[in-house]
């Protein structure tokens, strides 16, 4: 999905390849012998009614280009080749003859027979053909239309050993594009030493406690837990800037991980065609706007399957016509469906090309009766001709306008068009990884640089003196000031504009920020940004990333700036795909 805004600090780009199962990236087909199911009626290609062929291939002739000389391989060659690593796509990395080739499929450790599918002078591209000799992280991908999705890049690599490659990926990225000093620990090292450090700091949490207390717990409470972690950190920072410490590197911890790392999507947004049978919802096949019909996705909650599945098995029923892109008629060009893990509340939104709904109140009635747990029914009118999802227009054909969820301690209402974290499981153990790199004691002034629409500004606010969150979109603040408002956390302050003009701005009035957290799109922060946190001089930056080469390049203009950074934590909020979240945490030398 593409609507790229800053209103969620940009993070609906973390989702591109990750939504709803759903990509324009389609993953390669496993070697014939891996036996997989049939898509037992799943994954039909279905082009829009009326588009032709050329609608989803190139116009006019593509000639060929000339083949390069002197290349160790040629274009449909076959060679067996070695996988020696695995690229940020997921892709297999292995050499014929010094040549490198890209495998989709290929997994680290393996031996695979390959054909050489376009090549260009530094690499080229290969198809998988047969696994020699498998890797011991290979596994069966369960999801019957993996091959033809794309959304889930990795299901065919173990979890542990997901977990594993995102951990080396965002240390090669800091290594090889930050040129940073990291830490040489293995994962089995690395969590005991993070384990000492944890029981450390709980038996200070418990020496602090008051003795005798009889209502006292034997297990901690969440902010407990987070006390416990800052301070870990705080013991940390304690010989931070020790010689033999700054020698050693940046630690880099094991990648935080899913106990249960499926079905942990709370948000479907899946585009509408239709074929003989009525309407069909699912993926874009790659390359073109072929829509493949989809009754379940893995990743997806049970209950956004069930409303998607009932709303075209509806539509279907009432005649209600898909939207054509090629000809700009028809009606439903999305639908979308929110789930609030905590409350259970549902939200249903309808794309539309345009306002009127024939048979409108036949529809929500049916809707209604299928599905109880739906709390809101939400048109959307998008009548512009463009892949973007909502148009301008949303309103209330049913129920409220919002529903309402947690993480953490914190409410959040989320409207139709609201960004709000796609895994909340993983958005607690993010933010709360945040709050311990930001090492609070409630004295705090604290700056969220990229606060959207409140989310981390409002988890800092608990444990902050204050907390001044700036967003460049108008609307995300709007949501900022009401989420803070349903809290009733009267300590955080937000405001609209672009954050390398407005913090300057507070420095002016006088506002110094002891922390200041930043919660960049996949671009990175912008370099004004960095130059006025070096200004600021605060003790601690803390930085949340989805994209770890961007992070690594931020990381060496603040640590040329007089910053040392100290920690990283990987945080898997997107399994089964190549995304990873870090967490950082830098301190002023």
């Amino acid at each position: 999905m593409s609507n790229t805004n800053r209103s969620g600090r940009g993070k609906n780009r973390r989702n591109s390849a990750a939504s709803q199962g759903l990509g324009n990236a389609s993953a390669s087909r496993q070697p014939s012998q891996s036996s997989r199911p049939s898509p037992r009626q799943q994954g039909k290609e279905v082009r829009p009614q009326g588009a032709s062929l050329s609608a989803v291939r190139p116009k006019g002739r593509t000639r060929e280009s000339a083949p390069i000389e002197g290349l160790p391989v040629s274009k449909n060659e076959e060679t067996v080749i070695d996988i020696i690593g695995m690229n940020h796509d997921g892709e297999g990395v292995g050499r014929a003859n010094g040549y490198t080739l890209f495998v989709q499929g290929a997994l680290p450790g393996e031996t695979v027979r390959v054909r050489v599918m376009k090549t260009k002078k530094q690499y080229g591209y290969a198809k998988l053909l047969e696994i020699v000799k498998a890797s011991p992280d290979r596994v069966f991908a369960p999801c019957p239309i993996y091959d033809q999705c794309g959304g889930c890049q990795i299901q065919h690599m173990s979890y542990s050993g997901q977990l594993a490659w995102k951990r080396q990926l965002v240390v090669d990225n800091l290594q090889r594009i930050g040129k940073l000093n990291v830490m040489v620990e293995d994962a089995e090292t690395l969590a005991s030493n993070v384990q000492e450090d944890e029981e450390g700091a709980e038996q200070r949490v418990q020496d602090d406690a008051s003795v005798g207390d009889a209502n006292q717990t034997t297990e901690l409470a969440t902010s407990e837990v987070q006390m416990i972690g800052s301070n870990r950190i705080r013991l940390r920072l304690e010989g931070v800037m020790n010689e033999e410490d700054t020698e050693q590197g940046i630690r880099v911890l094991p990648t935080m991980g899913m106990d249960e790392p499926w079905r942990y999507r709370n948000k479907a947004q899946v585009p509408i065609g239709a074929a003989e049978g009525g309407l069909v919802g699912g993926f874009y096949a790659k390359g073109s706007h072929r829509i493949i019909d989809m009754e379940s996705c893995l990743i997806q909650h049970e209950h956004n399957d069930e409303v998607v599945a009932k709303v075209k098995e509806i539509g279907s029923h009432l005649g209600i016509s898909a939207y054509n892109e090629e000809t700009g008629r028809g009606l439903l060009r999305h639908v979308v469906v929110k789930k609030a893990f905590r409350t259970g509340e549902m939200m249903l939104v309808l794309v539309t090309n345009g306002r009127d709904i024939p048979y409108k109140d036949e529809w929500i009635g049916s809707i209604r009766e299928a599905i109880p747990h739906v709390a809101s029914i939400c048109q959307n009118v998008n009548k512009k001709q463009t892949n973007v999802i909502f148009g301008d227009e949303t309103r209330v054909l049913w129920g409220r306008d919002v529903i309402y969820d947690y993480i953490g301690d914190v409410q959040f209402a989320i409207s139709a068009r609201s960004f709000y974290q796609v895994n909340p499981v993983q958005t607690e153990v993010l933010y709360g990884k945040t709050v311990e790199y930001a090492g609070l004691s409630g004295k705090e002034t604290v700056i969220d640089a990229y606060c959207g629409i409140g989310t981390i500004s409002l988890f800092l606010a608990q444990h902050a003196d204050q907390v001044y969150g700036v967003e460049i979109v108008p609307e995300a603040i709007e949501d900022a000031r009401s989420n803070a408002l349903l809290n009733e956390m009267r300590n955080v302050k937000f405001e609209v504009g672009a954050s390398e003009d407005v913090i300057p701005r507070w420095k002016e009035q006088g506002i110094e920020a002891d922390v200041i957290v930043v919660d960049p799109p996949r671009k990175g922060c912008d370099p004004r940004l960095l130059d006025t946190i070096l200004e600021m001089k605060p003790e601690r930056v803390v930085y949340v990333s989805c994209n770890p080469s961007t992070l690594a390049r931020d990381l060496r203009v603040l640590e040329d700036g007089g910053y040392r950074t100290v920690e990283v934590t990987p945080v898997d909020m997107f399994p089964h795909t190549v995304h990873v979240e870090s967490v950082a945490m830098l301190v002023r030398e």
